[in-house]
């Protein structure tokens, strides 16, 4: 006796469970590339046109050692990488606390604004520790103007979240300048024109960004890279201009 299978046909209930998987997948799919392309597409261009350029602070033969590393960085884990704060100016170097100086006292915060940029103003605290509140001008030897290096800290995150005037977010397209750019400062009436110089990526160890050099008046801007991580550090130097 032959037997015949008929298949039948789904029901609409089968088919409305069928469409909203498909439209879940494709939903969370569209999330996942939301989330990873600017990730992969700054690591894509970091490594043609960033690293291609960079002239390393740190040569390849005086590379410092895990201990003065440490003396900066603390003790980096990539694991426990991520259960930090890094809107903590402290956590980006724990064991190098911010100390009082007389440039605090003489100058407790002043303003940058990068026109490229549309930052217009943006409040730096000389010494400061709450990166969601202002930039941080960290570890303050010099101010600027002066001879030596500012370094001035910012946060960053995802380009989707990107608001020019939320302080977690302000330093997210510093990767986009170029070098040439104009930065100002301007500290009590004063201000300063600063040229973008070049930009470069760098370990969290390598720590040399943050040395004095009496050479010339310097600004170096660092945020983490790539967008919405703390995996390595975004470099921008550059240089007073002179009238």
């Amino acid at each position: 006796m032959r037997k015949v299978y008929i298949k039948q046909h789904n029901t609409p209930r089968k088919k409305a469970v069928s469409l909203f998987s498909y439209i879940f997948l494709t939903i969370g799919a569209l999330l996942l590339f939301w989330s990873f392309y600017p990730i992969v597409s700054f690591e894509i261009y970091s490594r043609i046109f960033l690293k291609n350029a960079l002239a390393s602070p740190v040569s390849k033969d005086a590379v410092p050692s895990l201990s003065e590393a440490n003396s900066v960085l603390g003790s980096f884990n990539i694991f426990s990488n991520n259960l930090r704060d890094y809107t903590k100016a402290s956590v980006w170097f724990p064991n190098r606390p911010q100390g009082k100086s007389s440039l605090t006292q003489a100058v407790k915060e002043y303003s940058l604004s990068i026109p490229s940029l549309d930052i217009k103003d943006a409040k730096v605290v000389v010494g400061g520790e709450d990166l969601k509140a202002s930039l941080v001008h960290y570890l303050p030897e010099s101010m600027p103007g002066e001879y030596g290096n500012v370094a001035i800290f910012g946060h960053s995150t995802l380009p989707q979240l990107y608001n020019v005037k939320d302080y977690k977010t302000i330093f997210t397209y510093l990767p986009s300048l170029e070098k040439g750019d104009t930065i100002k400062v301007k500290v009590a009436d004063v201000e300063y024109e600063y040229e973008v110089t070049n930009s470069f990526v760098v370990d969290p160890s390598e720590v040399s960004i943050l040395e004095q050099t009496k050479d010339g008046s310097y600004l170096t801007l660092v945020t983490c890279v790539p967008p919405g991580t703390y995996w390595k550090r975004l470099v921008v130097k550059a240089r007073l201009k002179l009238i």
